[in-house]
């Protein structure tokens, strides 16, 4: 299992310290920097920062969504940061959530149906293909590249959890991106994205299975779960997301912290934060990075092929912490 990392899921850390910790990234064996998209700081400014230091770190959208831009627009970032990159780029796209949607005032109905379009046209137009496309959700006509693409075919991942998404993974992308899983759910997802790839008639076991587990690291473990439980309650309280964990066992949990948010808002929600969200969710709060190294490997045993590890600071040195928590891994270089 490669283990990456990811910078600025949480907007904490300044934007010109990334390349300095992108290349002790590297430097640790690290696969992949990744960065994804909500409200927090642009990840494609990010990675074209990283892209420009680094030599073997892999960069990734974990994800960018199909609200944020058209897919021609996105077929222009993909390839210009493969550019950049020389072939290190890796692609993760999801459809978002309803709360997202309301951001961008845009609607985000059947949402299978928008990704297998918003898919076509981006593969077609990250070709180099002139594109003449009238679907139901999404057109695109007469838009072709200026310039001819390398010719690299820049892998493709699919953010999913429910199992129609999960077999479009399989079947449609080169693997599928799990967020907010603990193992025994990856090992559910697992199975349908690859029911997904033998549907198509693809080899399942040539996926990328990637997940992500937030972590902190503090002196102790009050100070490591109040780092963390922000990121917590927004996915207990978001779309999609609620039912995610209800799936897992929580539904008494995150049925009490929406009613709590209803009523008295997002801190009302996070004070009812419990000791068992954290033991059986994907968010590690630690008082080493042994600790973590540990607590990951379920992810290994159920399938994971990569394992995203978002960083979230426990104190106000977010710069300082970050170093210390890459500084205290030596991975295999990939």
């Amino acid at each position: 299992m490669q283990i990456d990392i990811e910078f600025n899921s949480g907007a904490q850390l300044p934007m010109d310290a990334i390349p300095e910790l992108a290349l002790m990234a590297e430097a640790h064996g690290f696969g992949c920097a990744w960065g994804g998209e909500a409200n927090n700081k642009d990840p494609t400014v990010m990675l074209a920062a990283i892209a420009a230091v680094t030599k073997r770190l892999k960069i990734g959208s974990a994800v960018y969504h199909i609200l944020g831009r058209t897919p021609a627009t996105l077929a222009l970032q993909a390839v210009g940061l493969d550019e950049l990159s020389q072939g290190r780029f890796l692609l993760g796209i999801g459809v978002s959530n309803p709360t997202i949607a309301k951001w961008h005032g845009l609607p985000l109905d059947r949402p299978l149906g928008r990704m297998k379009e918003y898919l076509e046209i981006v593969r077609q137009a990250m070709r180099g293909d002139k594109l003449n496309f009238e679907g139901n959700f999404f057109s695109a006509h007469a838009f072709k590249l200026a310039f001819k693409p390398s010719g690299r075919a820049i892998p493709i991942y699919l953010a999913a959890f429910g199992p129609m998404m999960s077999k479009m993974a399989g079947r449609l992308t080169d693997g599928v991106l799990i967020n907010m899983a603990n193992p025994s759910e990856v090992r559910r997802i697992v199975e349908q994205v690859r029911q997904g790839a033998k549907e198509a008639g693809k080899d399942p076991d040539a996926l990328e299975i990637i997940c992500k587990a937030r972590c902190s690291v503090a002196e102790n473990y009050a100070l490591a779960r109040e780092a963390l439980s922000h990121a917590l309650t927004y996915y207990a309280l978001a779309d999609y997301y609620r039912s995610l964990l209800s799936r897992m066992g929580f539904a008494a949990e995150v049925e009490a912290m929406y009613s709590a948010w209803q009523t008295g808002g997002f801190h009302a929600a996070r004070a009812l934060i419990t000791d068992r969200m954290f033991e059986g969710l994907p968010l590690i709060p630690a008082t080493s990075v042994a600790e973590i190294q540990e607590k990951i490997k379920p992810y290994r045993d159920a399938g994971a092929t990569r394992m995203i590890l978002p960083y979230v600071s426990a104190s106000k040195d977010v710069v300082g912490e970050i170093r210390n928590f890459i500084s205290a891994w030596e991975l295999p270089r990939s």
